[in-house]
């Protein structure tokens, strides 16, 4: 009888210690399913204050030039150009569906572009809309295929510290190479079309 209930007792704690794992399985699931939701990112009244105000400052050149200021450096938060790029990329006509990556030298944008748009005009809207908000010297690449969207979310937590992600990344550029890359191919297309 006391073996009967150390086995059942048994019994109970193992299921319990199972569903346990499979909550705790569950509960990271959702933390990433969270974190990469962008509607997430909803901006409160003081944020959306702080949006409205125009940007100025003033300085003299031996403000500039002292020691302090010297250290001071730019600092440029990946994560939020990535959501102003995959946004408006969205609320224009031809991409139903963007991920967008951003690194300290590199921008990725893979999509699912809307079925009455060619690749060439779809790469255009990708390259145009990450032109308009990261600075001239990051490389941009682009790709209709949907494939590279799971392989740039891969990414999503690693760090410009950590470079141990730079093969992966290297790989994705490799992919979206094959794919048309905007405005810069139509170019050379032109040009060798003149010679």
């Amino acid at each position: 009888m006391k073996i009967n209930h150390f086995v059942i007792g048994a019994l109970t704690l193992f299921s319990l210690s199972a569903c346990g794992n499979n909550e705790n399985a569950m509960d990271e699931r959702d933390d990433i399913v969270d974190e990469l939701d962008p509607s997430a990112e909803q901006q409160s009244a003081e944020d959306e204050e702080l949006n409205d105000r125009l940007g100025y400052v003033h300085y003299t050149k031996d403000q500039v030039n002292n020691d302090d200021e010297m250290e001071h450096g730019v600092s440029i938060d990946r994560t939020q150009v990535a959501n102003v790029i995959t946004r408006i990329a969205l609320r224009g006509e031809g991409l139903e569906q963007v991920a967008t990556l951003v690194t300290d030298e590199e921008v990725l944008i893979a999509y699912e572009k809307s079925d009455d748009v060619d690749e060439k005009e779809a790469a255009n809207i990708a390259r145009k809309t990450a032109q308009s908000v990261i600075p001239q010297y990051y490389e941009i690449y682009v790709s209709d295929n949907e494939s590279l969207i799971n392989d740039i979310q891969s990414l999503h937590n690693s760090s410009t510290t950590d470079g141990s992600y730079e093969n992966t990344i290297d790989q994705i550029i490799k992919e979206m190479e094959k794919s048309p890359q905007g405005k810069e191919d139509n170019l050379k297309e032109e040009m060798n079309n003149q010679e």
